[in-house]
């Protein structure tokens, strides 16, 4: 950052005339010196030629885009892509053979070493009075039951705050029941207000006496669909296996409980661990012009839960980012800095293929202009947030008034940018996160609801465009984004 120096005081003793007459001419001599190529010339971000194209290509997707097929293409050929297994290394061989087939360059990959989880059978049971099977979901990463399963007494909480302040004298051998209900946002705000609960929930439980834990999904649907996702032991605390209820089933085990405090519950799981594997990052990249040692960065993950088809979460993603790259490699005026697409490996289960792309590039970092990730299903975009250095905010703004018809608002300057690049953050690239509307987003999220017919081909075109203009405009960009401050990773 400059520091502003305030002017001298008015200076007490006027020049001679001499010395005045000598200043002068000296000046003008130095003018009439000075090369032309140190005159001051007014720095632009972009020319505007650079804007016309951005523009073209914006209209372009508008038309119509190739995302529809990508994604249709990854869920059909491939299906399921938990980490690490048959489906993820599928998904892999796709990624390079599509990339390939689309003219990227430099196709790749990084090995990445995964965990592997069995997610096996489930089944909750809601006994006494009323008995009945509840539609329920092992959470990613639980332990299972021995085979005969777990009966006990259920005792419910209201958040995870709630249990955190709970008496172990009242949980101990007890079923913890964590209900609640996710709201329903257009940016999908609600989603980090309750995800806690399915991350940490076994865990306080656990050290509370609890035999195993239930929590209402994460989800906004009312359909009878249970949603999925991973949940973290604590090294200090017991393990526990955990599951999570569709919201239609939380709310009958809810009433129950408020007509029956004996009420018991039969939980299930054939959930195991394996011993971890390799999966890989895929890369692709359009090579810039005369500063193709910079990178545009456009990130999506390539594992998927195992429930549904992962075509939203995060096949669209995928979709989105290449679809991206390939229409700019398309342009007539080419990007000055490289475009890279990066699929990363096991987000869902933690951020493997991240945290290594991140190791591996070591100090290629600070070559890294601007990084963006697609991970919130189809869109469309509705806001840009960014981390970038405070003044390179106007040059955002331009971007977005370049994105116009889509109809986009400006954003917050402390976005995060998405979970992937999040090892990219911390050591100091600059982030843009086109938000995409995720109004419904969440009613299918991490479900076996998770399927192609959740994609709208118009509405990813738009998101398309969206990603397109702003991964152009950062290839051209006459300065960059400035630097954020490193600081420490650790999820």
């Amino acid at each position: 950052m400059l520091q502003m120096v305030p002017s001298p005081p008015r200076q007490r003793r006027a020049l001679t005339c001499a010395g005045a007459t000598f200043l002068a001419l000296f000046l003008a001599f130095t003018v009439q010196l000075r090369p032309a190529s140190a005159q001051s010339v007014p720095v632009t971000d972009w020319t505007d030629a650079d804007l016309a194209a951005a523009a073209a290509l914006r209209d372009r997707a508008l038309k119509g885009t190739s995302a529809y097929e990508h994604v249709s293409s990854l869920v059909t050929e491939v299906g399921p892509r938990l980490a690490g297994s048959a489906g993820d290394e599928a998904a892999v061989r796709w990624a390079m053979n599509r990339l390939g087939k689309l003219g990227f360059t430099g196709v790749r990959t990084q090995d990445v070493l995964v965990p592997r989880w069995i997610r096996g059978t489930t089944e909750v049971t809601l006994l006494g009075p009323a008995p009945q099977p509840l539609v329920a979901a092992t959470l990613g990463g639980s332990i299972g039951t021995a085979e005969e399963g777990i009966e006990a007494g259920v005792i419910e909480f209201d958040s995870l705050a709630s249990l955190s302040t709970g008496q172990a004298s009242d949980i101990k051998n007890k079923i913890v029941f964590i209900n609640e209900r996710m709201e329903r946002t257009r940016d999908g705000e609600g989603y980090g207000k309750v995800v806690k609960n399915r991350v940490q929930g076994a865990s306080v439980a656990a050290n509370l006496g609890a035999v195993a834990v239930v929590i209402r999904s994460v989800g906004t649907s009312d359909e009878r669909f249970a949603h999925t996702g991973r949940m973290v032991y604590d090294v200090s605390a017991p393990r526990i296996p955990a599951f999570s209820l569709s919201n239609p089933d939380a709310d009958v085990l809810s009433r129950q409980l408020k007509t029956n405090k004996q009420t018991r519950l039969r939980v299930k799981s054939s959930a195991r661990e394996m011993p971890s594997t390799w999966s890989a990052n895929v890369i692709g990249e359009i090579p810039g012009t005369d500063r193709a040692g910079e990178i545009v960065l456009l990130g999506a993950h390539l594992d998927s839960w195992d429930l549904g088809q992962g075509a939203l979460d995060d096949g669209a993603g995928v979709a989105i980012v290449v679809e991206a790259a390939r229409l700019i490699s398309r342009m007539d005026r080419k990007p000055s800095r490289t475009v890279r697409v990066v699929l990363f490996a096991n987000e869902e289960f933690g951020l493997s293929g991240a945290k290594e792309y991140a190791r591996l590039i070591g100090e290629e970092h600070a070559k890294h202009v601007l990084a963006m990730e697609a991970d919130t299903g189809i869109g469309p975009v509705i806001r840009l947030e960014t981390q970038v250095a405070p003044e390179s905010l106007g040059a955002i703004e331009k971007m977005r008034k370049a994105m116009e018809p889509l109809v986009i608002d400006s954003g917050v300057n402390t976005a995060s940018g998405g979970a992937d690049l999040g090892p990219l953050r911390a050591l100091g690239v600059p982030v843009l996160d086109p938000v995409l509307d995720a109004t419904l987003y969440f009613d299918v999220h991490h479900t076996m609801n998770d399927t192609l017919a959740k994609v709208d081909a118009k509405t990813l075109d738009q998101t398309v465009a969206a990603y397109a203009v702003a991964a152009y405009l950062a290839a051209t960009k006459q300065g960059d984004f400035g630097r954020l401050s490193p600081v420490p990773f650790d999820r």
